[in-house]
């Protein structure tokens, strides 16, 4: 029962050998593991922050915020109060917003209060969410794409001619 036995071809394949701890796979992608999620950070109800914050995270805030905000991803609590310019890929609120806000996505829930401009590529508002404030859409660069003329056989060349001008425009006004 607890004898030691002879290798199989299973354990030998994956690199099991006696007396020898196993060695570690290598993940089907080839890829390095993925790292842990991380939690979102968060300020509680009874905190006041006076200051900037920054993270490339997430943040839920239940507390007041004077100050600006840069953040990966933003909650806005219904007890939660921002004093200063949101900016971040995400934000949902709930709370109290004096200042703008500039995200791809911005949801404002029916407890929600902003008073400033929300610049944004989609936007959604609940019913009893108030905004006092303009929405200004994302506006993305169109580039132009250089045409390239087609070189076009020899003998389909034609000659341009030049249609007649309107009689408008050839005779000169008449003057009084």
């Amino acid at each position: 029962m607890f004898s030691k036995r002879a290798p199989n071809s299973e354990t030998k394949s994956l690199g099991i050998q006696d007396g020898q701890p196993p060695v570690a796979l290598p993940t089907p992608s080839g890829s390095a593991p993925k790292a842990k999620p991380r939690a979102a950070s968060l300020l509680s109800e009874n905190l006041t922050i006076e200051g900037n914050l920054l993270s490339d995270g997430e943040l839920q805030i239940d507390g007041v915020v004077r100050g600006d905000i840069r953040v990966g991803k933003l909650t806005l609590g219904e007890t939660g109060h921002v004093e200063g310019q949101i900016l971040c890929e995400s934000v949902e609120i709930r709370g109290r917003v004096i200042g703008s806000i500039t995200a791809k996505q911005v949801k404002l829930l029916g407890t929600a209060y902003v008073d400033g401009d929300i610049t944004h590529e989609q936007l959604a508002m609940e019913t009893g969410a108030f905004f006092q404030g303009r929405s200004l859409k994302f506006q993305r660069p169109v580039v132009p794409q250089a045409v390239k003329p087609v070189a076009a056989p020899a003998s389909a060349v034609a000659t341009p001619t030049a249609a007649p001008a309107p009689a408008a425009v050839l005779a000169p006004a008449p003057k009084a």
